[in-house]
């Protein structure tokens, strides 16, 4: 049996057992802490997707799509970049599908992911930007608890180390320590960086940086997202160069070196390029917000009375993207913003869309009592107005006509419209 250094005083045990049978199930840590992880996630996006005004329950939703998809594009992710374990000699390629054995690759899982995600976002009528913004610090958090599974499996490990944190490792074998004749765990010689403990503890620092700065600055637009993607490629370049297990490399440089470089570039352009002011969200096609609960509370509460004795959430049909300010009136008083209008849409012919009140000041020209836009003038007191464009009005414009003075006020107001509209 090989023992740690001697020399050292101090050192970081690592687990003998990363699997254990319940059965003939197999219960593997990797994957405990996996999920582990996603929940952490769901939980922290969640809390923030309703801080903005999405309905309670989306982020499962969003989870459904997006968690298998990350999954399989992290697998895919390995599969490109290490082939040679699948279709190099003495590869196999069935054992693509054996992700149980290890190999996902996390810039597949945010690529994959993200795909997930936008088909969910499309479906419940949430931008993107909202979700991943959401994200942002719930996914390092995640990250850092699923590097415990590395842990677990006494893999993802640097070079060697004289240091108080040096890392005891295991000779490994289907996911149980190799042991010697007296029955004791088999280790490697000496003590190894545990840059997978590095990785763990820089994503932490991540998900605190992302969540002060985003609560500072206010971010939107997905530049909290991209906050996050520049802090983790930062620390994942220098412990990425740390490790020392097999990979493929351009020019000598792991690939992920490579990946984390242009990922950090990609990153910090759309930061600096993009700008705009937080999104929140109104849910479109549910019975009015309730005015009763405290304007700092961050669930979206619904009066569901409208709709009878229920017990089953009310599920908006979409949802509209407005201000802050918008969005805390809305929370308080229950009354939306109106929608926008593009001007040229709400344009019409000229002359036609002057208001009542233009219609009672043109009136008020002629000296005649204020009837509102959808009469015509007011005759003299027994007659009966017609209604615009009628007979009625043909017959009262004719009798007024016989007044010069009326007439000549008649056809001075009859140009203004005109000479706004020009």
């Amino acid at each position: 049996m090989s023992l740690a250094s001697p020399t050292s005083l101090a050192a970081i045990p690592s687990p003998s057992n990363a699997v254990w049978q319940l059965g003939p199930i197999p219960i593997r840590a990797y994957a405990l802490c996996i999920i582990a992880g996603i929940v952490v996630a769901c939980w922290v996006t969640e809390r923030r997707l309703r801080k903005r005004g999405v309905a309670p329950g989306a982020v499962l939703d969003i989870a459904v799509w997006a968690v298998p998809a990350g999954i399989i594009g992290a697998r895919i992710y390995h599969v490109i970049t290490s082939p040679q374990e699948y279709f190099g000699t003495g590869g196999d390629p069935i054992r693509v599908f054996f992700i149980h054995e290890g190999g996902l690759g996390i810039w597949g899982a945010v690529a994959g992911g993200a795909i997930g995600a936008w088909i969910a976002a499309r479906q419940l009528g949430i931008p993107l930007t909202v979700v991943a913004d959401a994200l942002a610090p719930g996914l390092p958090l995640a990250q850092a608890i699923g590097r415990l599974g590395n842990w677990f499996n006494n893999e993802l490990y640097g070079g060697r180390t004289d240091l108080p944190w040096g890392l005891e490792i295991h000779r490994m074998d289907g996911g149980q320590a190799l042991r010697d004749e007296a029955g004791q765990p088999i280790l490697e010689e000496g003590l190894y960086h545990p840059t997978f403990a590095y990785e763990l503890l820089w994503n932490v620092g991540v998900a605190a940086m992302v969540y002060l700065v985003d609560r500072k600055l206010r971010l939107g637009r997905g530049r909290a997202f991209a906050l996050y993607v520049m802090g983790y490629t930062a620390g994942r370049f220098w412990i990425e160069m740390m490790r020392t297990d097999e990979a493929n490399t351009i020019l000598g440089v792991r690939v992920n070196v490579w990946t984390a470089a242009l990922v950090f570039l990609g990153a910090l352009i759309y930061f600096l390029r993009v700008r705009g002011p937080r999104e929140f969200l109104i849910p479109v096609g549910l019975p009015a917000v309730a005015t009763t609960g405290p304007a700092t509370s961050d669930v979206s509460q619904v009066d569901l009375s409208a709709k009878g004795a229920t017990t089953e959430p009310a599920v908006p049909e979409g949802y509209r993207v407005v201000s802050e300010e918008q969005f805390e009136h809305w929370r308080r008083t229950g009354e939306a913003p109106p929608e926008a209008v593009d001007p040229v849409d709400a344009g019409s012919q000229p002359g036609t869309d002057r208001p009542d009140d233009e219609v009672a000041t043109a009136a008020r020209t002629l000296g005649e009592p204020s009837q509102g836009s959808a009469g015509g003038p007011v005759g003299a007191a027994g007659e009966r107005p017609g209604s615009a464009g009628g007979p009625a009005d043909d017959e009262e414009t004719g009798s007024a006509s016989d007044s010069p003075a009326e007439g000549t006020a008649t056809e001075s107001a009859a140009a203004r419209p005109a000479d706004r509209d020009s």
